[in-house]
């Protein structure tokens, strides 16, 4: 598969105003496993998965959340709407128990589906995803500013969005991925990472604002309902979400494990981690 070709999507209703947007990457006869985007991101970075998950017989499922890629925008939705557009994408895709892949932003998402479809999950991986504002220590300062941004001028933060999109699109992959990461990806790696960002704000930047707003407010999400096992992996020199974060996010889950990459940033854990991930779902 091209990594600068957009990979097709099917579309299911969420309800009659709304339709979630899934690609599907893996052996189509494997053991499923959705897997949630960052923020921003989309249905392309399922990509990542397809060679292991073709080797493995893992078939990945990776929607565009609300707002993002192909997706119907869902202003104020909060983590617990989870469970409404994930459900239709495995009921279209004739799935009933899957495992949950979450990087970054897409981690709170991951254990959101977990904690109220807990018996439509069998196990949980998060990446260097982000923790409730609630456990120490605080976000860094950007994400806090982006968070007051996406909360108080939202119109502000879409234009800037969108302004950062079109630089994207014409820059070099390169640069654009010198923004995630201090390590040089593959060729191939860097243009999917790079497209994920373009695809993900292309058509609407409500989804990114929704979010941004969302992961810095008390999430509606009781912790200690997640009873699946809970896998993070996490780099220890990541800047977005400090590793401290995960080892508190580990130690509130009733079943969670973490596994630290010492010399990984935040891109770079999902580049070390994926392989590992999808070898795990296949057995």
């Amino acid at each position: 598969m091209d990594a600068a070709s957009p990979p097709p999507a099917d579309r299911v209703p969420i309800d009659d105003d709304r339709h979630v947007a899934y690609a599907e990457y893996g052996d189509p006869a494997g053991h499923p496993v959705v897997f949630f985007h960052g923020t921003p991101g989309s249905r392309r970075l399922g990509r990542l998965f397809d060679d292991a998950a073709r080797r493995e017989g893992v078939r990945v499922l990776a929607p565009d959340r609300p707002g993002y890629g192909r997706s119907s925008p869902w202003p104020m939705r909060d983590l617990s709407d989870t469970g409404a557009f994930v459900a239709p994408v495995l009921d279209d895709a004739g799935v009933d128990r899957v495992g949950v892949v979450g990087f970054s932003g897409g981690g709170p998402h991951a254990l959101a589906f977990a904690a109220t479809h807990g018996g439509r999950v069998a196990s949980v991986d998060i990446v260097a995803g982000a923790t409730p504002p609630s456990l120490p220590p605080r976000a860094p300062p950007m994400q806090r500013l982006l968070g007051r941004l996406a909360s108080t001028t939202p119109r502000l933060l879409s234009g800037l969005i969108r302004a950062q999109a079109w630089l994207a699109d014409h820059l070099a992959p390169a640069v654009v991925v010198s923004q995630y990461t201090a390590e040089t990806p593959p060729d191939e790696m860097t243009t999917l990472v790079a497209r994920d960002f373009v695809d993900a704000v292309a058509h609407s930047q409500c989804g990114v604002v929704t979010e941004l707003e969302l992961l810095v407010t008390p999430w509606d999400l009781p912790l200690g309902t997640v009873d699946r096992p809970v896998r993070l992996w996490h780099g220890a020199r990541d800047t977005n979400v400090p590793i401290d974060a995960a080892r508190a996010l580990r130690d509130r889950l009733p079943d969670a494990r973490l596994t630290a990459f010492e010399d990984a940033d935040h891109l770079a854990a999902l580049l070390r981690s994926h392989e590992q991930i999808v070898s795990r779902h296949a057995d």
